[in-house]
């Protein structure tokens, strides 16, 4: 029963068919009916939106349009996992098949395949800890989004709430080589990157 969950995840979180990269608006971008802002003010600090993805599951399902915003914009990955600058990621939900349990089981074995075993099992509490936030099932309308502070870490907003912040350099690599990182998802990383 375990791998039939962990099947119809991948199939539905990890095929994506629609991806739209955005290399820093000087306008806002409107996608899927989200629209997304070129510039944010996040913790007192100017922010540009780097890319934005549309993930679609099985060609034509609307999973969710997330955009990535950072202080220093870039189209290099390790540029964006290891700088000290401020970094916000909104994902807005259009589908109401993201359930709880689809969402915790998912970022746990995406942040296993996206970093070093090693990584992982040393990091293995704050994993499941941040999993553990991802407590509620999402639907059209419904928002998640992260946003790094240097020197005090990642912290979640999920449904409006704020969850928790984890205080952990190596977390906070992991989680950004989970999205943008060498073993993400080649389509959206590529979108994420603004390329």
């Amino acid at each position: 029963m375990k791998d039939l969950v962990l099947v119809v995840f991948f199939i539905f979180f990890v095929s994506s068919s629609l991806i739209v990269a955005t290399p820093w608006a000087a306008q806002d971008v409107e996608l899927a009916g989200v629209r997304l802002p070129a510039q944010k003010t996040v913790a007192g600090k100017s922010v540009k939106l780097n890319g934005v993805a549309l993930r679609k599951a099985l060609g034509f399902v609307k999973v969710y349009v997330a955009g990535l915003y950072l202080e220093k914009p870039s189209k290099d990955s390790n540029e964006v996992i290891i700088s000290e600058q401020v970094k916000y990621l909104e994902t807005h939900y259009l589908t109401s098949k993201a359930t709880a349990k689809k969402l915790k089981n998912g970022f746990i074995d995406l942040m296993k395949d996206c970093n070093s075993s090693e990584m992982f099992e040393r990091n293995k509490a704050d994993i499941e800890l941040y999993a553990s936030w991802l407590n509620k099932d999402m639907a059209p309308g419904l928002i998640s989004s992260s946003t790094y502070i240097p020197g005090k870490g990642i912290t979640l907003e999920y449904q409006g709430q704020i969850k928790g912040t984890i205080n952990n350099p190596e977390f906070v690599k992991m989680y950004y080589n989970y999205n943008v990182g060498q073993k993400a998802d080649k389509k959206i990383r590529k979108a994420l990157l603004g390329n």
